[in-house]
């Protein structure tokens, strides 16, 4: 695929993020525009390589026909690539801002070379296609009388309602916030993902029949009360139905529930001074902030400020940069990241070949930003929260230690480093450390089995490539399914979902089976 001796000929050029000193003062989308003839270059990198593994069992979860779209950029023909895109992943414009690209990790010219930009690539051919208007609905041509709820609006729910509109099926998706979008609308920043970009293809959705219902709680009074966005909910005085699960399947003919995985995960919880006030999860903190930004551009002040404050962000990941990112621009005073694992190597090490997820140090748009900003990147590797310190119930520092990987004790994988006591100042704690599955009550009302496809994980127990659970009717895809994964892989459980689906309802189904052999893997 691409220029024969592209590979021997160009060397890998990545479209640039814009100047982190500019972009770290608004909340503009961080990319650039990039030159045709480079990304026609780059495609011309692509090798014809025999064997895929961009697109095989360690690279794309959606089978994207990666290969065969560089080809058509390389010779300019961007409507054609947009078609083979679109075969495969229903947003484009969403993996390729905010997937970390397993494909180019698996790419068989990254074996000793630079892997192609398929990112940039991929996120050229949708947006070209929106701007040449290219992209248009595709509402059924019949109706097969079928009526399917689908529970939670993010990737994996949104992917689904679309396959199974197209097929003919009347398709309800219910949401509890505001804004459809879940994770893509609320948990991913402004500048990494517009929320224009997203409305966009809402818009293309509700054209095509697709019906949503926002501010609708799926569950109980109670577990509402007790929920991630009821907080925001209530203070913006906005009214919130709710249904039962159990009447939802008295009303349609398959249930799917594509929930996410929004039960955070505390390791912190028995560190002395956590109940101090200034310690807020990390989703709460983006999600108060991209609502208020959307609300009223951050000038009704409904969102946690980090101006003026030292923030300390415990956790890493694109969860922990993203909030250093929101930090930044607020006007923090100081910006401090708690990594517990060791700094990973500049390349793969002998424990990490390729085509395996390349584990090495890598530096997102916000690290940038603050190194571009202070001159220091804001990550601190081996240390461990002990306490918190307060005055007058307010966080004032958090405790650490450092810890020593090649030590381990009979209680943990690391030992902690005699005399490494330090207290961080902190007006700000962010807790970045992840999630433990669904939150439980809706499956527990439906009698839905559970699984534990990690250690300290709890999801609804369904299969990947069937995502029936144990009760008839009802199916499960994405995070509340899997567990905390990527945005790519919530699109590969959602078509997937909705192909197990219409062969439920039909007896049959045409649908493909996006990635139905891929290994359980999250990058």
């Amino acid at each position: 695929m691409g220029k024969p001796t592209g590979f021997q000929e160009f060397k890998r050029e990545a479209v640039p993020y814009r100047d982190p000193l500019e972009r770290s003062n608004d909340y503009l989308e961080i990319f650039t525009p990039a030159p045709e003839q480079q990304l026609r270059t780059q495609g011309a990198r692509c090798m014809d390589c025999g064997v895929p593994f961009c697109q095989s069992n360690t690279g794309c979860p959606i089978d994207n026909l990666i290969p065969e779209w560089n080809d058509l950029v390389y010779h300019g023909r961007w409507r054609d690539a947009l078609h083979r895109l679109h075969k495969t992943n229903n947003f484009p414009e969403f993996t390729g801002r905010a997937c970390p690209a397993p494909c180019e990790g698996s790419c068989v010219l990254g074996i000793n070379e630079p892997p192609v930009t398929i990112k940039n690539i991929e996120n050229a051919i949708i947006d070209r296609g929106w701007e040449e208007g290219w992209i248009k609905p595709q509402p059924p041509e019949q109706e097969t009388g079928k009526r399917i709820a689908i529970v939670g609006s993010g990737p994996a729910g949104l992917s689904a309602a679309q396959q199974l509109r197209r097929r003919g099926h009347a398709v309800t998706v219910f949401e509890r916030a505001d804004r459809i979008g879940g994770l893509l609308m609320y948990g991913i920043p402004f500048m990494k993902l517009g929320k224009d970009v997203v409305e966009r293809r809402l818009d293309q959705l509700r054209a095509e029949g697709v019906e949503f219902r926002t501010c609708t709680h799926v569950g109980s009074r109670t577990d509402f009360e007790s929920g991630h966005m009821t907080g925001i909910m209530k203070e913006r005085g906005l009214d919130i139905t709710v249904i039962d699960p159990n009447d939802l399947m008295k009303e349609y003919d398959a249930l799917l529930m594509a929930t996410g995985a929004t039960k955070p995960f505390d390791p912190t919880g028995k560190c002395p001074g956590r109940d101090l006030e200034g310690i807020h999860y990390a989703m709460d903190f983006l999600t108060r902030n991209t609502k208020s930004l959307l609300d009223s551009e951050l000038k009704d002040g409904e969102f946690l400020s980090a101006k003026g404050k030292n923030v300390v962000v415990i956790g890493g990941g694109d969860t922990g940069a993203d909030c250093i990112g929101t930090s930044l621009r607020h006007g923090a005073t100081s910006i401090v990241n708690f990594e517990l694992l060791g700094k990973p190597p500049a390349e793969r090490s002998p424990q990490n070949p390729w085509p395996e997820w390349p584990r090495v140090f890598r530096v997102d748009y916000s690290h940038a930003e603050v190194e571009a900003r202070t001159g220091t990147d804001p990550r601190v590797y081996q240390v461990l929260t002990k306490e918190f310190v307060g005055e007058n119930g307010h966080i004032t520092g958090v405790k650490t230690v450092e810890v020593d990987w090649s030590k381990p004790t009979e209680m943990a994988p690391f030992s902690e480093v005699v005399d490494s006591e330090k207290v961080w100042p902190a007006d700000l704690v962010l807790l970045a450390t992840g999630f433990v599955g669904p939150e439980p009550e809706v499956g527990d009302l439906l009698g839905l089995e559970k699984q534990q496809p990690r250690r300290g994980w709890e999801t609804i127990k369904a299969e990947h490539g069937k995502f029936a659970t144990s009760v008839e009717g009802v199916f499960a895809a994405g995070d509340c399914r899997r567990g905390q994964s990527l945005v790519v892989w919530a699109i590969n459980e959602g078509r997937g979902a909705a192909r197990a689906i219409d062969e439920f309802l039909m007896g049959s189904t045409s649908m493909s089976a996006p990635g139905i052999n891929l290994p359980q893997q999250v990058v």
